[in-house]
C-alpha cells in the first residue's frame, strides 16, 4: 500500500532487483548476477555479509555519487581519493529493532568550508538521506 504523504519519483532511472532466500541465514542474487551473496547474522560464524554491512556499503556508494552529483553544480572539484566511512548500528527500538547510520566523509586536500557545504548538500540529494530522513538517526561527519 502506497503512503499518500510519501513523494513520488517523477520518473525511473533504474530498478534494482534481487531475490533472497533465509533472512539472515541465507543468500541474496541480483537478477542480473552481479550480486551473489550469503548472508551470515552479525557475530555469528561464517563468511557470509548482513543486511547492516550491506546498507552500510549501499548508503556510502551513494553518497559519493551524490557529492559528486552537487560539486558538479557547485563548480567544486572532488578529490579522486574521496572516501566515506559507514557505520550501521541495529538495536531495539522498543519492542521492535532499528538502525542508525553514521558517516564519515573524506575530502582530502578540500577547503574545510567547501567541504562542509558539499556534504550538506549531498546529503539533501542522496536518494539514502531522502531515505531515511526522520526515519532514523543519521550522523554525518567531516574528516
Amino acid at each position: 500500500m502506497k503512503d499518500p504523504t510519501m513523494a513520488s519519483l517523477d520518473k525511473v532511472l533504474y530498478t534494482a532487483r534481487t531475490h533472497t532466500t533465509g533472512g539472515r541465514d541465507g543468500a541474496s542474487r541480483s537478477d542480473d548476477g552481479r550480486l551473489d551473496v550469503k548472508h551470515t547474522p552479525p557475530g555469528a560464524p561464517g563468511n557470509g555479509t548482513n543486511p547492516e554491512q550491506l546498507f552500510a556499503a549501499g548508503y556510502s556508494a551513494c553518497f559519493i555519487g551524490a557529492i559528486k552529483a552537487v560539486a558538479g553544480k557547485m563548480k567544486l572539484t572532488v578529490p579522486a581519493d574521496v572516501a566515506v566511512d559507514a557505520e550501521v548500528d541495529l538495536g531495539p527500538v522498543g519492542q521492535a529493532y532499528g538502525i542508525a547510520a553514521r558517516l564519515t566523509v573524506h575530502l582530502p586536500g578540500m577547503d574545510r568550508a567547501q567541504a562542509q557545504a558539499l556534504v550538506d548538500a549531498a546529503h539533501q540529494v542522496c536518494p539514502y538521506s531522502n531515505a531515511t530522513r526522520g526515519n532514523i538517526d543519521v550522523t554525518l561527519t567531516l574528516a
